[in-house]
């Protein structure tokens, strides 16, 4: 195997010592991201449990069709000895290095340590190190990876100073910045964000969100640009910014927005509803995959220059906005459809730009992105990303519930949220769907009781801080299952919302609440 990747030198030349350094980025998936790797397939997700140290592990979901390899490449030296290793569990695990060693081993029931050595040919610069598991052979784990050598032995050069670092926005808990681009003569790889000398954040772009500050607090910030090789840039010139002052104008996310859909029963004309009942919003469905990671009403109609543009333009004349939805229950959707966070922020962008939207939801259903692991981290990511780049964007994830609180992907989505540091600003379950004849008053306060208990336990937030996140987004009249919600518990349900300041209130939907717009009138008294 030695002899392979030396070639013809191989006999003639002693390969140099490795030294003691992991080349590996992300070796422990600790980022909560697959940054850095590239999985087959989007079988790679990241977990909080079984670990082997840290808090958290790389899972492969391998298949029939698909083993789940996960690589990453590295800068390396010429004829230089490395030694790979990474600490495993599950059936028929595979490690090794494109080219040259590998090891594996076929069973696994507990962390298993898998170590190979290789040496890099006379003119090899990169290796492509990888991880897999088998076909039927079920998900595999990984953690701890190690790429002992090193590095890539001519870039000594450090990237330029990030330039005109400057404040985009602010809120009482939060400062968005934006940067001019580094160089580097391989490659800048991202930036480091530091807050009164202390790292706050890391980002890929030249933009990011700093959250978890206090109100009327000033802060100082300078980015550092990295590259791959670990050179770091000196910081860039120190720019200051303010928060926001608690006070005056309600800082809360507040929102009732009922849907309105375009694709189905006959849409009502929303300037009448508006003028009728007072609503101001409506959440708009849906934004679903067209060819790809395009985004297109229903997956037919385009952003602009049909009926939904011209439906924005007249809620807007009447006084109102919208928030558009995201996905939903059926139809092709861009989680599954767009190969990353960054594309599927990309399509989100495109939405946002379209209407110059305040807020966008994300209606994450079904097996394709609700029950799939991948998907919800690629949407998390997604999300994280629109929210820098577009400061004071407000950010919803809707989604299915039981009675009692989330189910547990529902309590994975909010996990990975906090993980991820998402900064989503509204939880929105559906309390509904849980068969004929359920006490809908009762089993709306009990489900957001449950919501309420997650988001306090993943997020450390008091109980005030919880709901302020919290939505509710029922149907009227009766639901798939024959469950019957009455305008006088919606009423209920509404009050309840309120005592309890709760952030927004929706339900399925305008195009049902006929004659007399009756659920949305008691909608539009949703005051948060």
């Amino acid at each position: 195997m030695t002899a392979a990747l030396l070639g013809g030198l191989g006999a003639l030349i002693t390969p140099s010592a490795a030294q003691a350094a992991n080349l590996l980025s992300n070796p422990g998936f600790e980022s909560g991201t697959l940054s850095d790797w590239s999985c087959t397939g989007n079988t790679g997700s990241v977990v909080s449990n079984p670990v082997h140290g840290g808090t958290k592990a790389l899972a492969g979901a391998a298949s029939a069709t698909d083993n789940a390899r996960c690589s990453q490449t590295v800068s390396v030296q010429p004829n230089t000895a490395y030694t790979l290793s990474a600490w495993v569990r599950g059936n028929y695990v595979h490690l090794g290095v494109v080219g040259g060693a590998a090891t594996w081993t076929p069973s696994a029931s507990g962390y298993t340590q898998l170590t190979v050595s290789f040496t890099t040919g006379a003119s090899q610069r990169t290796a492509e190190v990888y991880l897999h598991g088998w076909y039927g052979q079920g998900t595999y784990h990984a953690d701890d990876l190690s790429l002992d050598g090193p590095g890539g032995g001519d870039d000594g050069e450090a990237p330029t100073t990030p330039s005109s670092p400057r404040v985009t926005g602010t809120s009482t808990t939060s400062v968005s910045l934006a940067w001019n681009a580094s160089t580097d003569n391989v490659g800048v790889t991202g930036y480091d964000v530091h807050r009164d000398g202390a790292l706050a954040t890391s980002v890929t772009g030249t933009a990011a969100t700093v959250t978890g500050l206090t109100a009327g607090t000033e802060y100082r910030f300078t980015i550092r640009a990295k590259d791959r090789a670990g050179n770091v840039s000196p910081h860039s010139p120190a720019v200051t910014a303010t928060t926001d002052e608690t006070g005056g104008e309600d800082p809360r996310f507040v929102q009732a927005a009922p849907y309105l859909y375009l694709g189905w029963g006959n849409p009502p004309s929303p300037a009448e509803v508006v003028n009728t009942t007072g609503v101001k919003w409506f959440t708009m469905a849906f934004i679903l995959a067209q060819n790809g990671c395009n985004p297109a009403w229903d997956s037919q109609r385009p952003l602009t220059g049909g009926v939904d543009e011209s439906t924005i333009q007249a809620i807007r004349a009447a006084g109102g906005d919208i928030v558009p939805s995201i996905g939903g229950w059926s139809g092709n959707k861009l989680g599954p459809n767009c190969s990353s966070a960054e594309a599927l922020a990309g399509a989100y962008q495109k939405v946002i730009d379209a209407y110059d939207l305040k807020a966008i939801d994300v209606d994450i259903e079904n097996t394709d992105e609700f029950e799939n692991a991948v998907v919800q981290d690629r949407i998390l990511g997604a999300l994280k990303i629109v929210k820098q780049n577009n400061p004071g964007l407000r950010t919803i994830l809707t989604f299915p519930t039981l009675n009692t609180g989330p189910n547990s992907w529902g309590n994975r989505l909010i996990e990975r949220a906090h993980a991820l540091d998402a900064d989503i600003d509204n939880f929105t379950i559906m309390p509904f769907n849980f068969g004929g004849g359920a006490d809908m008053y009762g089993s709306t306060v009990k489900a957001t009781h449950g919501l309420k208990n997650k988001l306090m336990s993943a997020f450390g937030w008091n109980e005030a801080q919880a709901y302020a996140h919290i939505g509710i987004s029922g149907m009227n009249d009766s639901s798939d299952t024959g469950e019957v919600t009455t305008p006088q518990i919606w009423t209920q349900i509404r009050d309840w919302a309120n005592s309890h300041d709760i952030g927004r209130l929706a339900f399925w939907s305008v195009n049902r609440d006929r004659p007399n717009w009756e659920f949305t009138s008691i909608t539009a008294g949703f005051t948060g």
